[in-house]
């Protein structure tokens, strides 16, 4: 299988700042908020933030949830690091 990387639209790519953005804020105003997305990402994301949940399709969530740091600043510059990576999907290859 090759790893293939396609663009995101601009409009998605402001989508998912956006929701990010978001993320980091609540994290930002929120002790418990904050102490939960840095012990368990995928659990805020579930848990969302003051009745609010958080608009990100399952590639932008599993980045999300994948990065491990201690501190919000950690966090946050781990996120930015991902946020510029490209997306990645999978091609099949034809067996000859």
């Amino acid at each position: 299988m090759y790893q293939t990387s396609y663009p995101r639209s601009n409009n998605r790519q402001q989508e998912v700042t956006r929701e990010y953005s978001r993320i980091l804020s609540a994290a930002v105003v929120s002790a418990h908020f904050r102490q939960m997305l840095l012990s368990n990402p995928g659990m805020a994301l579930t848990a969302g933030f003051a009745g609010e949940k958080f608009q990100l399709n399952n590639e932008d969530r599993n980045r999300l949830t994948e990065i491990r740091a201690t501190t919000l600043a950690d966090f946050a510059s781990q996120l930015n690091v991902a946020m510029k990576a490209p997306v990645m999907g999978r091609s099949a290859v034809a067996a000859d």
